[in-house]
C-alpha cells in the first residue's frame, strides 16, 4: 500500500483545532482510497519560541526536507510574540528554503455558502509569487530610534523568479478556462512592474491559446468585486497577491473558507498546505473554529501528491456538508460538528 509522510505543524491558536480536524478527514479519505498518510507532529509555534527562543530548531528545514508534504495550521500569537518574529522565523524560511515559489488560492463559493456579492458563479484561481518581490527582506534601518531614522525596504524581482511564476500561471490557465490576468502597478512603479509586464508579453507569444490581460492592482481589486465571474487565473507579485487573495477570501464567504498551497512545482522539496485564516487568538480553545479551509487545503495536498481521485472525493464530501448548511455560518457549528458532517458524507 502506498504511503506518504506528512509533517504536521499545528502551530498556534485555532491552528491546532483545524489541523486535527483536517487530519481526521484526510486519514479517512486515504483509507477509503487505498493509501496511507503517516503524520509526524512538530510543536513549532510561538509557544515553542517562548520556551526556546526560536520558532523552530536550527535543523528544522533539514528535518522537514525528508517529508512528502507539510500541513500547517496557523502561526502567530501577537500579544506575546511579534508577527515579524513568528513569520520570519517559521513560515517564510520554509517557503524560501523549499523554493515554494507558487502560492495557490482557489476562490469560489461552496454550495450553501452565501457570499457578500450578487455574483455567485465565479471560480478564480489566484497565483501569488511566493519567494521574492516585496517580501524579499532586503533593506534595513539606520539611526534607529532617533529623529533622523531611515527605513528602507527593497523589492527584489529577478527574471528567473518572474518568468517561472508567470509560466506557472499560463500553464494553469491553459488547463482551466484559458484566461490569464497579470497584475502590476506599472504606471507608478516604472522599473519592477514594467519589467513584470514585459515578461508577461514575452511569454504570451508562447501561449497563443491563452487570453492574456494586464491589470493594475487597483483595477483588479475593483474587478474582483464588480465582475468576479470574468476572471479565471490571476497572477500577481508577493505583496499584490497577498492583498488580492484576502479580498478573494472575503468574496467567497470569509477566511474560514480560504485554502492555500505553497507549491514547489519542480517537486525537488516538499510543498506546504495551510488555511490562511491565521491563529485567531480571540476564539482559540473555544472549539468553534471553522475547519473547512484546512480541509480544503488538505484536498490541495492530495491533488499535489497525485491522489486526484481522493482529492475529488474529499471535496465532494465537503460540498455535501456545506450544501446542508453545515459550517456555512460563522460560529453556528462547532469544529467537531463540521468535521463529523464531512466524515459522514465520506461514508
Amino acid at each position: 500500500m502506498k504511503s506518504y509522510s506528512i509533517a504536521l505543524i499545528p502551530g498556534d491558536g485555532i491552528g491546532r483545532d483545524v489541523t486535527e480536524a483536517a487530519w481526521q478527514v484526510l486519514s479517512t479519505v486515504a483509507r477509503h482510497s487505498g493509501f496511507t498518510l503517516a503524520g509526524t507532529p512538530f510543536p513549532w509555534s510561538c509557544a515553542f519560541y517562548k520556551e526556546t527562543g526560536q520558532m523552530m530548531p536550527a535543523d528544522g528545514i533539514e528535518t522537514l526536507r525528508r517529508f512528502d508534504a507539510i500541513l500547517l495550521g496557523a502561526v502567530g500569537w501577537p500579544a506575546e510574540v511579534p508577527d515579524s518574529v513568528s513569520l520570519h522565523g517559521l513560515l517564510l524560511p520554509i517557503r524560501k528554503a523549499f523554493v515554494q515559489y507558487a502560492n495557490i488560492r482557489p476562490h469560489r463559493l461552496l454550495p450553501g455558502v452565501e457570499g457578500p456579492l450578487k455574483a455567485r458563479n465565479f471560480d478564480i484561481l489566484c497565483i501569488r509569487e511566493n519567494t521574492e518581490g516585496e517580501y524579499s527582506g532586503a533593506g534595513g534601518r539606520v539611526h534607529q530610534g532617533t529623529a533622523d531614522e531611515v527605513a528602507v525596504e527593497t523589492s527584489i524581482f529577478t527574471r528567473a523568479g518572474v518568468e517561472r511564476i508567470l509560466r506557472f500561471g499560463f500553464e494553469r490557465a491553459r488547463a482551466r478556462r484559458g484566461k490569464l490576468a497579470s497584475v502590476t502597478k506599472s504606471n507608478a512603479q516604472k522599473y519592477s512592474m514594467v519589467f513584470w509586464d514585459e515578461i508577461t508579453q514575452k511569454l504570451a507569444s508562447e501561449y497563443a491559446d491563452v487570453e492574456v490581460t494586464s491589470y493594475h492592482i487597483d483595477a483588479m481589486a475593483a474587478r474582483m468585486v464588480m465582475a468576479p465571474e470574468s476572471l479565471d487565473v490571476v497572477v500577481a507579485s508577493n505583496l499584490f497577491g497577498d492583498i488580492l487573495t484576502d479580498l478573494g477570501a472575503a468574496i467567497q464567504g470569509g477566511l474560514g473558507f480560504a485554502a492555500s498551497a505553497n507549491i514547489n512545482p519542480d517537486r525537488a522539496a516538499p510543498s506546504m498546505f495551510e488555511p490562511v485564516h491565521g491563529s485567531a487568538p480571540d476564539i482559540a480553545r473555544l472549539g468553534i473554529a471553522n475547519p473547512i479551509a484546512a480541509i480544503w487545503s488538505g484536498a490541495l495536498m492530495l491533488e499535489h501528491l497525485g491522489e486526484t481521485r481522493a482529492a475529488q472525493t474529499l471535496m465532494g464530501a465537503l460540498e455535501k456538508a456545506t450544501a446542508r448548511g453545515i459550517g456555512t455560518v460563522g460560529g453556528k457549528d462547532r469544529t467537531e460538528a463540521i468535521t463529523a458532517a464531512v466524515l459522514a458524507a465520506l461514508d
